[in-house]
């Protein structure tokens, strides 16, 4: 039986706030710019339609990347505190399990509230707009669905 000092356990906390830092630049970068599906203020009556509407939304991306530097700068902090104390072997689990729970929990509250409560955006706004429900429920099944893993994964993590 492992008598690690008290406080010595993996801090959780900072893979899942690394997670939803890493989260955050997925939606982003692949969301945001590479597929170009949405910005963040696109369905709050600013269309990528006109010059001046794209130069709003990329203030507001802009906004959301730095709120997701914070998350990942935040994460950096907790681990590295974390890591300075004495402490047994971390499970190589815990890291990846945490993330997966912060990217997760991303996907179900960003996409619970920008794109329900809020309709700033929806996912993919390239298809027609009938569609665009469909891939909001998806995103939030695929964020469910890292959540879950990640739970596993930790408690599977912590076992050992």
């Amino acid at each position: 039986m492992r008598h690690d000092p008290p406080g010595s356990e993996f801090p959780v906390s900072a893979g899942i706030l690394l997670g939803l830092g890493v989260g955050g630049f997925f939606d982003g970068i692949v969301l945001h710019q590479i597929l170009q599906w949405h910005h963040l203020v696109t369905s709050a009556g600013f269309p990528p339609d006109s010059v001046e509407n794209l130069k709003i939304n990329t203030f507001w991306d802009g906004v959301f990347h730095a709120g997701t530097w914070l998350f990942v700068v935040a994460g950096l902090f907790v681990l590295w505190r974390h890591a300075r104390r004495q402490h047994g072997r971390w499970s190589a689990r815990l890291l990846p399990a945490s993330l997966l729970i912060g990217f997760g929990l991303f996907n179900l509250v960003e996409g619970t509230i920008n794109h329900q409560f809020l309709g700033l955006h929806h996912v993919n706004e390239t298809v027609p707009r009938d569609q665009w429900m469909s891939w909001d429920l998806a995103f939030l099944a695929w964020g469910a669905a890292m959540l879950g893993g990640g739970l596993i994964w930790l408690r599977a993590g912590r076992r050992v």
